[in-house]
């Protein structure tokens, strides 16, 4: 009898562990694919943004003198770059292989819609490469190209698809008060001109450590309090936050997909894989295997955490490790619009080119 009430007393506990774990599974795969694209990212039973880069022939996906959308600061062999294997990296998930890019199925499938990429200078990154990529599959369709600020624009004509640029690096407002230029965290005004799109691509972090000179503001609103300046990670935090309560107030998940681009990594400290001595000028290659030394940026976790907290399906692009591993393929010194050693924004044909292949995929064929 004691031996029975054991065995169904392990019994009882196993279940309750095993009913524990596929809870704790269901909710960290929440947490990871905070969207109503959850399935899309696993293709054939892995995680897109693991993996490592491959050698691969085949890339690049167009040439940079045949695309008319790159700006100077991208296009990094016009200015002189003499090393190419840069080009000749894909990136392998583990456990499934990454569907090519086809742009002309990509047109077809988004005939007549509006697509808009909203952020800083990664989402101009991000949305000339998708315009090069679509331009090298219908190099004939005919495209009106305009750029202005905030709101720039390509159009294939041919199949009615836009692909809007609105820059805004905060992704909140800076409005003019008596004491200057202010950073609000609580306004979000600008975001009248992103409704109505069918797909959004959402972008944030870089502008948010600007100190002096290239600091944007002269003072931050947080509600009725005015600060000379704050936690730049708090900051965020409460920035972010007004966002996602846009999304989950002006956003119909049966009408617009929205994407957030994830935390797009700079290579100026090379103690963060091993070489303290290197920034990214003369790196030619990425790094191996699938981790980065340094771990994630603090900024990746509060994404993580204000993405899980909303009500309206967003989908992360998780390009943060995949991108840390990419030391070699920034525009570093090579660039016709910055002076001194660009870590931060990525040439193009490059990286960028990846992240609108895992967006392709994330979308389905």
């Amino acid at each position: 009898m004691g031996f029975g009430c054991k065995a169904l007393l392990c019994l009882f506990f196993t279940v309750v562990v095993v009913l524990l774990q596929e809870a704790s599974a269901r909710q960290q795969q929440y947490y990871y694919n905070v969207s109503g694209l959850r399935n899309r990212k696993q293709v054939s039973g892995c995680n897109l943004f693991q993996g490592q880069w491959v050698f691969d022939p085949s890339y690049p996906y167009y040439d940079s003198s045949g695309c008319p959308f790159i700006d100077a600061e991208f296009d990094c062999l016009k200015y002189g770059r003499p090393d190419k294997q840069y080009l000749k990296y894909s990136w392998k998930p583990d456990g499934c292989n990454l569907p090519r890019f086809d742009g002309a199925s990509f047109l077809a499938k988004w005939r007549g819609k509006k697509i808009m990429f909203v952020g800083d200078s990664l989402s101009l990154n991000m949305w000339e490469s998708m315009a090069c990529m679509i331009h090298a599959s219908v190099p004939n369709s005919k495209t009106t190209f305009v750029r202005k600020s905030p709101l720039s624009f390509v159009i294939f004509e041919d199949y009615g698809v836009t692909l809007y640029l609105y820059r805004t690096p905060y992704l909140v407002d800076i409005v003019k008060e008596n004491v200057g230029d202010v950073l609000n965290l609580g306004s979000i005004k600008g975001g009248n001109a992103w409704i109505g799109m069918d797909l959004l691509i959402f972008n944030s972090w870089h502008w948010w450590t600007h100190k002096g000179k290239s600091q944007a503001w002269d003072y931050i609103r947080d509600g009725s309090a005015l600060y000379k300046d704050m936690n730049r990670l708090e900051a965020y935090n409460k920035g972010l936050t007004t966002w996602a309560n846009w999304v989950d107030t002006n956003v119909d998940p049966t009408k617009t997909k929205v994407f957030f681009q994830g935390i797009s990594p700079t290579h100026y400290e090379g103690r963060e894989w091993n070489q303290p001595k290197k920034s990214c000028y003369g790196e030619q290659e990425p790094l191996s295997g699938s981790t980065y030394e340094a771990g994630a940026p603090p900024s990746a976790a509060i994404v993580n955490k204000v993405l899980g907290s909303m009500n309206k399906p967003v989908y992360l692009l998780d390009i943060t490790t995949l991108s840390q591993l990419r030391k070699d393929a920034h525009p570093s010194t090579y660039s016709g619009d910055h002076s001194g050693n660009d870590c931060s924004h990525w040439c193009l044909p490059g990286l960028p080119d990846t992240w609108n292949q895992l967006l392709y995929a994330a979308l389905g064929r």
